[in-house]
């Protein structure tokens, strides 16, 4: 599976490059899906809904299925938080799947840097990030530096990447 981690401090712009860049990579024919880590609780479910009750009753996966989707919920039930790679086993085959967030797994990384926000960048002594998009473009950062500002430019840098085989995840 080819995976592209978009990483950044919170702010820096990743959901907005993510965005912007899913259509311009469907445009030109690839099919893309997207994970997003999240660092506080997440629920997908309202409580008095019929799938939060099958959970509230100790269901270890709820499948909620209608005519324009279908989600999976799993509890973890206190086992430990699913590593990336176990994430990616369970998604359907796709040419890319782009990854917000985890920032410190081996995936190749595409950081987003904004030096006003005032946060180190990630960079330094990473070789699995392999470009920064900035704001400014006079970084000395040893690697690509792409214009935050121009999907296009980062959507064909992701496109010769993923052609030179740099995006490929090794499965865990």
């Amino acid at each position: 599976m080819n995976v592209l981690g978009v990483i950044g401090w919170s702010g820096s712009g990743k959901t907005t490059l993510l965005t912007a860049l899913l259509p311009l990579l469907i445009g030109r024919g690839l099919s893309v899906s997207t994970v997003k880590h999240v660092h506080h609780g997440l629920d997908l479910d309202r409580p008095g809904k019929d799938s939060f009750r099958h959970r509230a009753a100790g269901a270890r996966e709820v499948m909620v299925a209608g005519g324009a989707r279908w989600a999976l919920l799993h509890e973890h039930r206190g086992a430990a938080e699913p590593t990336l790679p176990e994430l990616l086993a369970r998604m359907a085959p796709v040419d890319l799947v782009l990854v917000e967030g985890f920032k410190h797994g081996p995936e190749p990384k595409l950081e987003v840097h904004r030096p006003s926000l005032g946060k180190p960048p990630l960079w330094p002594g990473r070789a699995d990030i392999l470009a920064v998009a900035s704001d400014t473009a006079a970084l000395d950062c040893g690697r690509a530096v792409l214009p935050l500002d121009a999907p296009t430019v980062v959507a064909e840098w992701t496109l010769v990447a993923l052609d030179r085989g740099m995006l490929r995840q090794t499965p865990a």
